[in-house]
């Protein structure tokens, strides 16, 4: 019995809608990795960039369980002596609510050459309007 591997020219990309509304961050990205990657295909290759696009709604509505809210940091730091800025979840989600999603995606996703190509596949908006609407998205609801 052979093996069969996906090649470049075989992968189709499919479009899902997430919505994230009262929905807890984790569940979400989650979710929204693992079409990232593609592991729901049943041509799945580890090696091979065959995922799909995920598009993340309603991205100011989403929650988080426990003291998150307040608990949760995101930290950064520019290289200079005394250079770390940090923000609570609070903060990140009135300042950029689209922030927290996609960082939270990022953490599930390889950090090489084929998860910085897909982290360009996900698309979050903080409202419910995307442009996307062309290529024919499926909705899909989170587990």
């Amino acid at each position: 019995m052979k093996t069969s591997f996906a090649k470049k020219g075989d992968i189709k990309r499919d479009w899902f809608i997430i919505d994230a509304s009262d929905k807890i961050l984790g569940k979400v990205a989650a979710n929204a990795s693992r079409i990232l990657l593609g592991k729901e295909k049943p041509g799945w290759t580890p090696h091979i960039d065959n995922g799909n696009f995920v598009v993340v709604l309603n991205a100011e509505k989403i929650k988080v369980s426990g003291k998150k809210e307040k608990d949760k940091l995101y930290r950064k730091h520019s290289g200079y002596p005394g250079g770390l800025k940090t923000l609570s979840f609070k903060e990140l989600k009135a300042k950029n609510p689209c922030k927290i999603v996609e960082l939270s995606v990022w953490g599930m996703l390889p950090k090489n050459i084929i998860g910085r190509r897909m982290i360009r596949r996900l698309k979050v908006y903080k409202d419910g309007l995307h442009p996307h609407l062309a290529q024919k998205p499926q909705v899909l609801e989170v587990r």
